[in-house]
């Protein structure tokens, strides 16, 4: 199901701990399928459990407690907008409903064009910079006022090769 090169990105993680550890490298794994496959599915899921020798419900359970797995195709740029208590106090609240309304779409949705899915998310770690979000898992914005909010849509929407 693999290819060669995700094969190869799987043991060097294994390579990070001791044999009879290897299914240490589960969420390694499962991001690497997700940055391929943009998503993880039910088939995904056994792939790597076969790969790294463990029960297919072990490694369902991993890739469902996380939210930085998705369990369906999203958008190519995935929002999570900090919804916590500390970010809420500092228009976090406000930050997602002006997402909301600049995409078109609700907490939880994605855009028609398949650019943008927009997530509240738990705390990101970063209340000093509230209100915060995530990009794809991998970026932090931070102070994202209305200004913030409207260059970065515009931005990743620029950068995007015509459709």
């Amino acid at each position: 199901m693999f290819s060669e090169a995700t094969r190869a990105r799987f043991a060097r993680e294994v390579a990070k701990y001791p044999p009879e550890q290897k299914q240490s490298a589960v969420m390694a794994c499962l991001a690497i399928v997700q940055q391929e496959q943009g998503h993880l599915n039910a088939d995904f899921e056994k792939a790597v459990a076969d790969y790294l020798g463990m029960p297919p419900i072990a490694v369902h359970e991993v890739s469902t407690f996380y939210n930085m797995y998705n369990q369906r195709a999203l958008g190519r740029y995935k929002f999570n907008v900090c919804t916590n208590l500390p970010c809420q106090l500092r228009g976090g609240g406000h930050a997602l409903h002006h997402l909301e309304q600049r995409l078109g779409v609700a907490m939880g949705e994605t855009t028609p064009d398949g650019l943008f899915t927009l997530q509240q998310s738990e705390c990101l770690g970063a209340c000093a910079d509230a209100p915060v979000m995530l990009v794809n898992d991998r970026t932090m914005c931070s102070f994202m006022s209305d200004d913030k909010l409207d260059q970065l849509v515009e931005g990743l929407k620029n950068a995007e090769p015509s459709r």
